[in-house]
């Protein structure tokens, strides 16, 4: 049975053999050598498939002719492509202006900030020397005796002199008052009080 079975599996692969070798292999054959006839002849058979395609249905569908842009479409895509790049290019220069523009207003803003750095710093100084000269000025009212600080202390702008007698020591202070007038050392009690009462 085993053996049956072989017998018919080879005779099977006998005939397939054979249809190869008796039909398909000459067809092949025959054609390979009809088209290299032909192209020597000068007979295109594509092109004659294609004149035959466009008035038999079938063949029409299945060889489609290859449609090529024609020059003026070239033409209009470069024109198209051509003010693409263009907008780019505008594109391009407009953020390349915002940028440099940036930049310079970025430069103008740190010399800006330099300057008023500079300018807090100067006024920082001149501060510190007013409060070293202030403070000069309280020394030097407070080294005088109470009998010559009284007179000048009364003579100066109230404000001035509120502020001065603020920042004198507290046994200067009442000796000043002692030399001056009754009314002037009750106005400028009433001040220091009142400036005290403020802080």
């Amino acid at each position: 049975m085993a053996q049956s079975m072989e017998e018919k599996e080879s005779q099977h692969e006998s005939k397939f053999q054979g249809f190869l070798l008796v039909v398909a292999i000459p067809i092949l054959f025959a054609i390979v050598v009809a088209l290299v006839a032909l192209s020597f002849l000068g007979i295109n058979i594509f092109e004659t498939a294609k004149d035959i395609g466009g008035k038999v249905p079938f063949i029409s569908e299945i060889i489609k002719e290859d449609k090529q842009p024609s020059v003026e479409e070239f033409q209009k895509n470069i024109v198209s492509l051509e003010a693409e790049i263009k907008d780019r290019e505008a594109k391009v220069e407009q953020l390349q202006s915002k940028i440099e523009s940036k930049d310079t207003q970025l430069k103008r803003t740190e010399l800006e900030k330099a300057q008023l750095q500079a300018q807090i710093e100067e006024l920082t100084a001149i501060q510190e020397d007013n409060k070293r000269a202030f403070r000069e000025i309280v020394k030097t009212y407070e080294t005088m005796s109470a009998k010559s600080a009284a007179p000048i202390i009364s003579n100066m702008k109230t404000e001035e002199a509120v502020k001065i007698l603020t920042n004198i020591k507290p046994e200067t202070l009442a000796a000043i008052m002692e030399k001056m007038p009754a009314d002037e050392a009750a106005k400028y009690t009433e001040l220091l009080t009142n400036e005290t009462g403020s802080n």
